[in-house]
């Protein structure tokens, strides 16, 4: 089997974790979970150097997810890579659960941050990628955030820092799926040409197609290998629904709804196409 296709199945696993989290709630941010998922796979199954069994290891890389309601895939993740065990997704969302519906690091092992307040993730990886250098620790810091955190003031401020600072060992990854709360992100604060407000701030960026997975797998290279003493970012434009033909299709929203009879066809819809 080739990397590839090793990276493709990961990606299949997570959407079908993803689906049968969100049948346990009947809710969930699933579109968004299945739109990063390539993304997702490729973090979890290629590029970040972990401990499975070890999530607290000293020299691990350190994956924030600073877009808390994407907490669904992120476990999905986490399932799949071997740190959360798949027989808890049977808990997402209960009271109890380690798996709650935004991402808390206090008690789920794998999260680095907790999520909720938007914007927040790419100045904790700031302090912590330069923590790391400061230790001499070789780790790296990937920052996940979503396009409606472009909005916030905070996010910016993090990349002019992050940059002064030549964080030559922080990624930034963002999910371009062009829906936030208040609508599509486009209308609801324009952020083109995004690339180029990137690069002024002195960031090293690629932008790609999120969910074809070659390119995607290329730019977590590219980003890991760069020799620049500067921070990068990887914009990955991704669609909501992805894998499950009649989400795509759907209207989309901040929340896609899924109807209880919908559950299973999003799994065979799946399984119809498994890598």
């Amino acid at each position: 089997m080739s990397n590839l296709q090793h990276i493709a199945q990961a990606a299949w696993r997570i959407r079908r974790h993803a689906v049968r989290m969100g049948e346990v709630q009947g809710q969930g941010y699933v579109g968004q979970a299945l739109g990063y998922a390539d993304v997702l796979a490729t973090a979890y199954a290629h590029a970040l150097n972990l401990r499975p069994g070890d999530p607290g290891w000293e020299g691990r890389d350190r994956f924030l997810l600073s877009h808390g309601h994407y907490a669904i895939a992120h476990y999905a993740a986490l399932i799949e890579a071997g740190i959360i065990a798949e027989s808890e997704l049977e808990t997402y969302g209960s009271d109890d659960s380690r798996l709650p519906m935004s991402g808390m690091a206090s008690y789920t092992p794998g999260m680095e941050m907790s999520g909720g307040s938007l914007g927040q993730g790419l100045p904790i990886a700031v302090g912590m990628a330069l923590g790391l250098r400061h230790r001499g620790n070789p780790a790296f810091v990937y920052n996940s955030m979503s396009d409606g955190e472009l909005d916030e003031g905070s996010t910016w401020e993090a990349a002019l820092s992050a940059a002064h600072h030549g964080l030559g060992n922080l990624v930034c990854i963002v999910d371009i799926n062009n829906q936030q709360a208040d609508g599509p992100s486009s209308r609801v604060m324009g952020f083109e040409p995004l690339a180029d407000k990137w690069a002024a701030f002195g960031w090293h960026v690629q932008r790609v197609d999120g969910n074809h997975l070659p390119a995607v797998v290329r730019a977590f290279d590219t980003a890991r290998n760069l020799a620049e003493s500067r921070p990068r970012v990887i914009l990955c434009d991704t669609l909501m629904g992805k894998g499950v033909p009649f989400l795509e299709a759907r209207d989309k929203n901040h929340f896609i709804r899924v109807e209880p009879s919908e559950w299973q066809q999003a799994l065979d819809a799946l399984d119809a196409n498994r890598p």
